[in-house]
């Protein structure tokens, strides 16, 4: 993202001759400073994280008021589609990073250029502060890539056709968000409970999950008395959909192709040598920890939820998020526990999953220059800053991440976000992953994996187009 000095096209000077108020102003000034209210919704984050990020932008903008209210999770999406229909919906919304495109029409794509009212002060000896009506580039796609990590320009620009001429219309690449936090799942592992089996270390790769879950996993039949790692089934492990993801990614799946089409079913260029297509190979691995005839067994679908199971030091290792942490550090104050980076499949390169929310302006704002001028502001290095200090996550801009990969509760999550990827860009995100919960739980139930995976490829390539 330029920097503001760098974004200014041009800068149109319409002073106010009598200080703060509009009388001698132009009338387009005038209309520009008239007092508005900009309304952010969102989940999890309480007022605070934004209150300095909102007073540094109001300093040079005092005409706008800029609330913020705060939605559970589980009502969000419902009470934010009620809210657009009704014409009473927020300026700013909060989308996951999957679901840009089901929301895309509702959608106000960054423009090119905004134009704004700014208060600044002029004057040497006798100094004033006046508005001025500044006409400003936005971030161009190239901008973006040097700010942000390759998956947010994967997620956050998409196609939409455009009128180029009286008769021509072409398909161009707009900017839809903009991130401030990039979350990746990662190993936390219980010290006493590793120390205890003389695992010094916890495991980098899959194949020493493996071997340490061997040593962990504590049984009485086929009765999980202490689970060596909390994973392989889909209705009591947290976020199942992803940690297959990633699986699947680090074997090599082909998710999509590049047309866009499902393809974790399908056997990619240069693995025709495998038994199994990849996806599949990882889907077996995956509920192989629930498979009581296999070695690896230590969890199943009797147990607590996996978090719960980790807290109460029923499951030695926990694959999970870093808003996961201050959960467990609530929830469980002497547990001795670390954090490590996602295991990974020896020999192939490193993949990480990235789970993060998109700021986005609604079609229907009536200040979306306004709005998004706002949000090109929040996402720049100096106030990002004071949203991840005051929030305490991961960040999503390259330039802070060296910083933070010394910080001792998000060095593992920062140092990730890189070779962080998602895959899901569809219409219905809750469809596409019961898919992938059914496929879990009919790879469990003894279904041939050949077979489920396929009925999960045709459910989830339903969702990649729009409902009629």
């Amino acid at each position: 993202m330029t920097r503001p000095k760098k974004i200014f096209l041009t800068t149109v000077a319409l002073l106010l001759t009598a200080g703060l108020g509009c009388k001698g102003a132009s009338p387009e000034l005038a209309r520009a400073t008239k007092p508005v209210a900009l309304s952010i919704w969102g989940v999890f984050d309480d007022q605070d994280a934004y209150d300095q990020v909102i007073n540094d932008y109001r300093v040079s903008h005092p005409y706008v008021q800029i609330q913020y209210r705060k939605l559970r999770p589980e009502e969000y999406e419902q009470e934010l589609l009620n809210a657009l229909a009704e014409d009473r919906g927020p300026d700013i919304l909060m989308l996951r990073n999957s679901s840009p495109r089901a929301w895309q029409t509702k959608l106000e794509p960054m423009p090119r250029q905004v134009t704004v009212a700014e208060l600044v002060t002029q004057g040497t000896v006798k100094k004033e502060q006046v508005f001025e009506l500044h006409q400003k580039n936005t971030p161009s796609l190239r901008g973006l890539q040097a700010v942000f990590p390759d998956q947010v320009i994967r997620d956050a620009v998409l196609e939409v056709e455009e009128q180029t001429g009286p008769t021509a219309v072409e398909k161009v690449k707009r900017i839809y968000g903009l991130p401030l936090s990039i979350d990746t799942l990662a190993l936390y592992w219980n010290r006493d409970l590793l120390n205890a089996k003389g695992i010094a270390e916890p495991p980098t790769d899959w194949t020493a999950i493996q071997q340490a879950v061997k040593k962990l996993t504590k049984l009485e039949g086929t009765e999980v008395v202490q689970s060596g790692v909390a994973a392989g089934t889909a209705k009591n492990v947290e976020r199942p959909t992803d940690i297959l993801s990633l699986l699947m990614m680090q074997n090599g799946t082909l998710m999509t192709d590049e047309g866009g089409s499902v393809a974790f079913n399908t056997r990619p260029p240069g693995a025709a040598e495998r038994e199994f297509p990849p996806g599949i190979e990882a889907l077996v691995f995956y509920t192989d920890f629930a498979n009581p005839t296999k070695e690896v067994y230590n969890w199943n679908d009797s147990l607590p939820n996996s978090l719960d199971a980790f807290v109460a030091g029923k499951s030695a290792m926990f694959i999970g998020y870093q808003y996961h942490l201050p959960l467990i550090r609530a929830r469980a104050p002497k547990l001795k526990f670390g954090v490590a980076p996602a295991p990974q499949i020896a020999g192939n390169p490193e993949v990480n999953f990235a789970n993060y929310w998109l700021y986005a302006v609604s079609k229907k704002s009536k200040n979306k220059e306004l709005a998004w001028d706002f949000l090109i502001s929040l996402a720049s290095e100096k106030e990002a800053k004071k949203y991840l200090a005051a929030t305490g996550k991961p960040t999503a801009l390259r330039s802070l991440i060296q910083d933070q990969i010394e910080d001792v509760n998000l060095g593992v999550f920062a140092g990730q976000i890189l070779t962080a990827q998602s895959w899901y860009r569809g219409y219905d995100v809750a469809a596409a992953e019961q898919a992938f919960k059914d496929l879990i739980d009919q790879t469990l139930a003894g279904g041939k994996p050949e077979d489920i995976m396929s009925v999960a490829a045709s459910r989830v390539q339903q969702t990649l187009t729009p409902k009629q």
